[in-house]
């Protein structure tokens, strides 16, 4: 066999190999779906679209509504993202521009380690040493300088959905200050010093070279954060107080689809109950890859000169 034919034909087969694998992540793609979908059908034909817009959660009624658990999904994720963004690409600017040469490895090394952590250790961290914490000290000092809005009153419990989303940011922040940092990196040398040969500060060189050239590359970070966050179910479950209502304060327990699963999949005994949940977990799915779909619909149509 001639070197032309042995190099035609290995193409060929890693071209068939790599054609497949993706062929087969949109069939496990496709079979998830369609095995959520099957699942939930005793459900769907019962209640309907007022499935997405009921506050009803009782199993001893057989009447059940997702709308509660969407709301605190979305509320947990938002807090989450609020509070991890702006510190996680502070800690990526920190490390990648400001840090001297000896404090980046083991910085790096240790952020990429609090990624590797089991969710359900930060879930148990946050229930026996965060929850007291926000109980004693942080919501009575939000509730007696901020209790004029209604996200800040309550009783102080130390569970309830800004706990939630204290862990969760904690859970998230590794990942997006790791990808900024790396992204930061990227940025080529000669423009940086280009832009400190022409007199810039640092904040001057970060704000103008450094972030619109990296952009890109931190809202890929951003974005993989929040997926992480949508789906999160120990952490969140220890410390959101898994409570069926809806309130203003952010000191009010609540709940969310992972941690309504996590709760109560092992007790559902009767068909639209065990149903209603795998609903729930199709809502998720869906309320997941959309949000992640727009969100590579907008990174595509940004500025094509950023970085990756």
């Amino acid at each position: 066999m001639s070197t032309a034919t042995h190099k035609s034909w290995g193409d060929g087969v890693f071209r068939a190999l790599t054609i497949s694998f993706a062929i087969g992540i949109l069939l496990l793609f496709a079979a998830i779906i369609a095995s959520l979908w099957h699942e939930s059908l005793p459900s769907i034909h019962k209640f309907g679209f007022s499935f997405l817009t009921s506050e009803a959660w009782n199993p001893v009624k057989d009447d059940f509504g997702a709308y509660i658990s969407i709301v605190g999904t979305l509320v947990s994720t938002l807090l989450a993202m609020l509070i991890a963004v702006p510190i996680s690409i502070g800690v990526a600017l920190f490390l990648a521009e400001l840090a001297p040469e000896w404090m980046k490895a083991p910085f790096g090394t240790a952020i990429e380690l609090l990624a590797a952590i089991p969710s359900i250790v930060y879930g148990m961290w946050g229930l026996f040493v965060l929850s007291p914490l926000m109980a004693d000290h942080v919501q009575p000092w939000l509730a007696d300088y901020l209790g004029f809005l209604p996200f800040f009153k309550g009783p102080a419990m130390g569970i309830g959905m800004l706990t939630a989303g204290l862990v969760l940011a904690l859970m998230i922040l590794p990942f997006i200050a790791s990808v900024t940092r790396d992204v930061f990196l990227m940025v080529p040398q000669n423009l940086k010093e280009a832009a400190y040969g022409m007199g810039c500060t640092t904040w001057e060189v970060v704000r103008d070279i450094m972030i619109p050239y990296g952009k890109k590359g931190i809202a890929g970070a951003v974005f993989l954060g929040m997926g992480r966050a949508l789906g999160e179910t120990m952490a969140i479950t220890f410390v959101i107080g898994n409570a069926y209502h809806l309130s203003w304060s952010l000191f009010a327990p609540g709940n969310s689809i992972a941690s309504t699963l996590a709760n109560e999949f092992t007790e559902a005994d009767s068909d639209i109950y065990l149903s209603s949940l795998v609903e729930l977990g199709l809502v998720l799915f869906l309320i997941t890859f959309i949000v992640l779909g727009l969100a590579q619909l907008w990174l595509k149509r940004g500025n094509q000169g950023g970085g990756r």
